[in-house]
């Protein structure tokens, strides 16, 4: 796909793309983003983390837009002031959360303000912990956390029982749910409406940006559905080629400093 005449505005995943594989916002993504706020091209991120998981970037980035966590499940302010969210109906979060420890994964809950496990020594959590900024709460089970569920999370780090338990995930809830893969190793299920492609429509609307003037940059599945809402895709180089399959470009991997030279290359020529 050719570059758009013009771009408005460019919506980057964080994770895997934004910030390199130890979690750091380099100096030149900074700067990157510092020289789209100086040729009128506004920046917007968006998420699997939870906002306030987004925090640390907020000042460095001089974002002002509106900041998408849970894969759009909750849009907040800049100063983290929450403007809407959606919530899984309970049964569906009941049936999810069931068929993901039926495939033997680990299950995360997000529900308001906590993030909730069973075992805080179990897999990624740690990092997890270290990368949100935040600690999760223990729970015994999940039964009394129904309610107000934004997100929940199938964790394993066998990456095809993540895949295997996607599909079906897909086939049992897919109509009133949105189940895709944020990372190899995480599969998160949010409300029907809380996708990356609902994301750049929502920014669309809200910032009067036509979707043919959005670009989009992301490395994973779940970021496929920004790239077919938005005029032109970049695909980082450590996605997928299924991912790269679908990017109107491909730039360098995110410890090559490929966002940085995503945003030179293709969007500020």
């Amino acid at each position: 796909m050719k570059r758009p005449s013009t771009i408005s505005l460019l919506l980057a995943d964080v994770d895997g793309t934004l910030v390199t594989h130890n979690k750091v916002l380099t100096e030149r993504a900074r700067r990157a983003v510092a020289r789209l706020r100086e040729t009128g091209i506004r920046f917007a991120i968006t998420s699997g983390r939870p906002p306030k998981g987004m925090a640390v970037l907020i000042e460095p980035l001089r974002i002002e837009t509106p900041i998408a966590g849970f894969n759009g499940g909750q849009f907040v302010h800049p100063d983290l002031s929450i403007i809407e969210e959606k919530t899984l109906p309970t049964d569906v979060a009941a049936r999810a959360i069931d068929l993901i420890l039926g495939h033997g994964l680990d299950v995360w809950v997000y529900a308001g303000d906590d993030w909730l496990v069973r075992d805080a020594s179990a897999p990624h959590v740690d990092r997890e912990a270290w990368t949100v900024k935040f600690p999760p709460k223990v729970v015994q089970d999940f039964n009394v956390v129904k309610n107000n569920v934004v997100k929940i999370v199938g964790v394993s780090d066998d990456q095809r029982l993540v895949e295997r338990c996607e599909a079906e995930a897909k086939d049992s809830i897919g109509e009133r749910a949105t189940a895709a893969r944020s990372q190899p190793y995480y599969l998160d299920v949010t409300h029907h409406d809380a996708n990356k492609g609902f994301v750049a429509d929502y920014l669309s609307r809200t910032l009067a940006i036509p979707r043919a003037e959005i670009a989009t940059i992301g490395d994973q599945p779940n970021d496929v559905l920004m790239f077919r809402r938005s005029g032109f895709s970049i695909a980082m180089g450590n996605a997928s080629d299924e991912v790269k399959r679908q990017a109107s470009a491909v730039t360098e991997s995110y410890d090559q400093e490929g966002f940085a030279l995503a945003v030179e290359r293709f969007i500020l020529n």
